[in-house]
């Protein structure tokens, strides 16, 4: 009968390991400036191929909604159940029948006033609809944090006729949010909620961006790094302590959604890892892992980042202590 032992790992196989490990946390940091440096090169790109083009779009339009409204003879605040599908159908109605006024008669101004010309504008929630020269629906998205107002956006829906669909004609929402996805799954069939859904995506980022620029101006002086997509439904940064390293990594799968789903917090005991480096092979099973610091993602899950970023310093000292003192990692 034959046993099949295990053999204990030579000096030079554990000095091996450190390191590969050495050239892993090379090659991390590597990768980490080079994505710092194409992230900000394309904010730049992104910028400068932008702005112009934008910032035309964006002044027409809003020259032009400010001009709808102020021809309007009323405003009118919906709530709940007021906004529904026969109100946006009546809005259609209203701009087929203005345009098809204004085709037959030649001249705006030559008609005698009537029930056409009886503009309304609806408000709803966050949303204002008006109807635009021709047969142009616009909605104005308005943003804002905290109580305070943020950027106005832009959306002109169009349809050729009152039975046909409608698409988008133009708007002014940044690229990097699906427009046209949602316009593909839900304008032909569902207006109403293509119009909430647009307004849910655009309040969403506003929200997620503004968040990480609190916590940038509050407590940018704590954080090591920082990285985020453009939608910011990706958000990472560093907190460096004097005794561990802290990484934070939020995911948002839903672009609609203020909090994040998936997190992930890991402390890295940084005077254990530089040890761990120059010790004998004799230490490799003392090599540090990182722990979870479960409190710090369930503030992140449950509170806006400004706040869950204050919960997690102020208890951070004392979770590191029972976690790399008193017990062992998770």
């Amino acid at each position: 009968m034959f046993y099949n032992v295990k053999q204990p790992k030579s000096l030079s196989q554990a000095m091996g390991e450190v390191n590969f490990m050495q050239e892993e946390d090379i090659r991390l940091e590597t990768t980490r400036a080079r994505f710092a440096n194409v992230v900000k090169r394309h904010a730049q790109l992104t910028e400068r191929l932008s702005r112009d083009s934008d910032k035309m779009i964006f002044e027409r339009l809003q020259k032009e909604f400010e001009a709808a409204r102020a021809s309007q003879s009323q405003e009118i605040n919906l709530d709940g159940e007021q906004w529904n599908d026969g109100l946006l159908a009546t809005v259609r109605e209203q701009v087929h029948m203005e345009a098809d006024r204004k085709t037959t008669s030649g001249d705006a101004n030559d008609m005698p006033t009537s029930h056409f010309q009886e503009k309304v504008t609806y408000r709803v929630g966050n949303k204002v609809i008006c109807c635009l020269e021709g047969t142009r629906i616009g909605i104005l998205y308005e943003t804002s944090f905290a109580g305070e107002p943020c950027e106005l956006y832009h959306c002109v829906l169009e349809s050729k006729s009152f039975l046909e669909k409608m698409t988008v004609l133009e708007h002014t929402i940044p690229f990097f949010l699906p427009i046209r996805e949602v316009e593909n799954d839900l304008l032909s069939s569902n207006a109403m909620r293509f119009i909430d859904h647009i307004g849910e995506l655009l309040q969403a980022y506003v929200d997620r961006r503004e968040q990480v620029r609190l916590v940038k101006e509050l407590y940018g002086n704590q954080i090591g790094e920082l990285y985020h997509s453009l939608p910011y439904h990706m958000i990472e940064f560093v907190l460096e302590d004097s005794d561990c390293k802290v990484t934070v990594s939020l995911r948002y799968p839903d672009l609609v959604s203020v909090l994040p789903t998936r997190v992930k917090v890991l402390a890295w005991p940084m005077h254990q890892y530089k040890k761990s480096h120059t010790s004998s092979a004799g230490a490799m099973g003392s090599q540090p892992i990182p722990a979870r610091l479960s409190y710090a993602e369930d503030a992140l899950r449950t509170m806006s980042l400004p706040e869950a970023y204050a919960e997690i310093v102020l208890n951070l000292q004392q979770a590191l202590q029972q976690m790399f003192q008193g017990g062992s990692p998770c």
